[in-house]
């Protein structure tokens, strides 16, 4: 029923079928199998660093450093901290606690990430087993983004973007005031907020694009499944996301944040070389895990979706090409994607109950066997893995010892400290780990450095060059005075050291090597 061009209306068409059944038993199952998928040990690489920065600005009284306090490489980089008040906060949690300071923040980033998959499917018209349901479907795919990462934040951003963009749609928002705050909070939580912003443009350009459809051919409206905005309506829209924009500049960086963002977004040596940045690969695990979620998706599509919704397909589409041009936006598409899963489930439930003619005892019965089905899955493969998760929490020197990080290296390096160099080579992947575990201890690269450059020290560069290089450029070493090293055991570099006459093993084991450099 139309009310006009120039008011918002919608159409009552909507070919939408829901079936709002649940089940309290099976959801409380699949809610608890959710967190399970989102509680994971402390192994991300970059997590080291993001904790010992955390550590460090509450012990400093939440002063930033100006320059980078934690390599001997490029000491002098003006280190912009995207993170910091996150980082901040897991260094509370961390310290606050006590002896389960790590679980603490293994529950705060599970909370945070099933947060934003939970909200993303509230959007959803289907019923909370539906909805449970495309959530431990998405999180299942999402296994090697979840962890305390701080992405995580970025994810419940947008979430919350989302659930704020349907509801001012739907018309159940008069207006959109909450989202200068929002982003203000984003962009001092995480550097991520450009996702939120470019969300909202897109739908913006859809809205405006739309309703200059409608309005010269109003006939178009009749054959819409969701709301059309009004000319008043995309204006305070377009006021927002610029407020918005405007007050991610209010952070301690200033507009420095954006140059960094830009800068690390656009290095296109960076791009080519991380793995988080090339495209999904069939030739992996897990990009072959999502591929199959999209194909699954789009046969669902293509049998049960018959709504015409274009702002959704927009939006859909375009984090779909995101997230298959690079692995690391996948996440992305799962969050924007899991409510559209939620529905339809919602629709082939229906269409199956009414092919099959079952009432709803009948459907009780399937549920009561899904429980099962479910209960039976979780005590096969949650024990170990919440035991794994326990053991990171409450004893992570134990657990790494079962993990390919050196643990073992660096209690040798504290008993042996005074008989090795001053300036350290480590792996990339190690970087954090060691900042977390060896507090004080400079470090040659991290994660936060593929995109630094100062002078001739390209710092990634020079990294990738001593080691996927054949022959390794040991010149590197010498550039910046490298004079003890930890190296993965096996690797082509500690395979040339061992060979090199001015470098003495001092220690190995099955995960890494330590070379010092002899005196001349």
């Amino acid at each position: 029923m139309k009310r006009g061009t120039d008011q918002a209306f919608v159409t009552n068409n909507d070919s939408r079928i829901t079936n709002t059944l649940s089940y309290p038993a099976l959801d409380a199952l699949l809610l608890f199998f959710s967190l399970n998928l989102a509680l994971q040990p402390l192994v991300d690489p970059d997590f080291g660093w993001h904790l010992r920065a955390g550590l460090d600005l509450v012990q400093q009284g939440w002063r930033l450093p100006e320059t980078d306090p934690y390599s001997h490489t490029v000491p002098d980089w003006l280190w912009v901290e995207h993170a910091w008040l996150t980082d901040g906060f897991i260094g509370l949690i961390y310290n606050g606690l006590g002896k389960v300071g790590p679980l603490g923040v293994i529950l705060f980033f599970a909370v945070v990430a099933l947060g934003a998959f939970l909200t993303a499917a509230s959007l959803a018209q289907a019923g909370r087993t539906h909805k449970l349901v495309a959530v431990t479907g998405a999180l299942w795919v999402a296994l090697p983004f979840l962890g305390a990462r701080t992405q995580m934040i970025t994810l419940l951003g947008l979430a919350l973007v989302l659930w704020l963009w349907r509801r001012f749609l739907a018309g159940d928002l008069p207006h959109l005031w909450v989202l200068p705050p929002l982003f203000l909070l984003w962009a001092n939580l995480h550097g991520g907020f450009p996702a939120g912003l470019f969300t909202l443009t897109l739908a913006l350009g859809a809205s405006a694009a739309i309703r200059l459809v409608t309005s010269r051919w109003p006939s178009v409206a009749d054959h819409l499944n969701e709301p059309t905005l009004a000319w008043p309506q995309i204006r305070h829209l377009a006021l927002m996301i610029g407020l918005a924009a405007l007050v991610t500049l209010i952070n301690p960086y200033g507009w420095r944040l954006h140059v960094e963002l830009c800068q690390s977004l656009t290095d296109r040596f960076m791009i080519e070389v991380l793995h988080e940045w090339q495209p999904v690969s069939l030739q992996s695990r897990a990009g072959l895990t999502y591929v199959t979620y999209l194909a699954a998706l789009g046969i669902a599509v293509l049998f049960l979706y018959r709504r015409v919704e274009p702002i959704r397909w927009i939006i859909l589409a375009v984090f779909l090409g995101l997230s298959l041009r690079h692995w690391r936006n996948v996440p992305f598409f799962l969050l924007v994607s899991v409510s559209l899963w939620a529905e339809l489930l919602a629709e082939l439930a229906v269409r199956a109950s009414a092919r099959f003619a079952t009432g709803p005892a009948r459907q009780k019965q399937w549920l009561l066997a899904l429980t099962f089905a479910v209960a039976i899955g979780m005590a096969l493969m949650g024990p170990d893995h919440l035991r794994s998760v326990l053991r990171s929490g409450l004893a992570p020197a134990e657990f790494f010892q079962g993990t390919d990080y050196p643990i073992e290296a660096v209690r040798w390096i504290r008993e042996h400290r005074d008989s090795l160099g001053t300036r350290l080579y480590n792996d990339y992947g190690l970087g954090g780990f060691l900042l977390w575990w060896l507090p004080g201890e400079k470090i040659f690269i991290d994660g936060r450095m593929p995109a630094w450059r100062v002078g001739d020290r390209r710092i990634f560069y020079d990294y990738i060059a001593l080691t996927n290089w054949d022959p390794p450029a040991l010149g590197v070493l010498s550039k910046y005075g490298i004079d003890w090293a930890i190296v993965g055991r096996g690797s082509p570099l500690d395979r040339v050291l061992a060979g090199r006459r001015e470098w003495q093993a001092r220690y190995q084991d099955a995960k890494v090597s330590l070379y010092v450099r002899r005196q001349a």
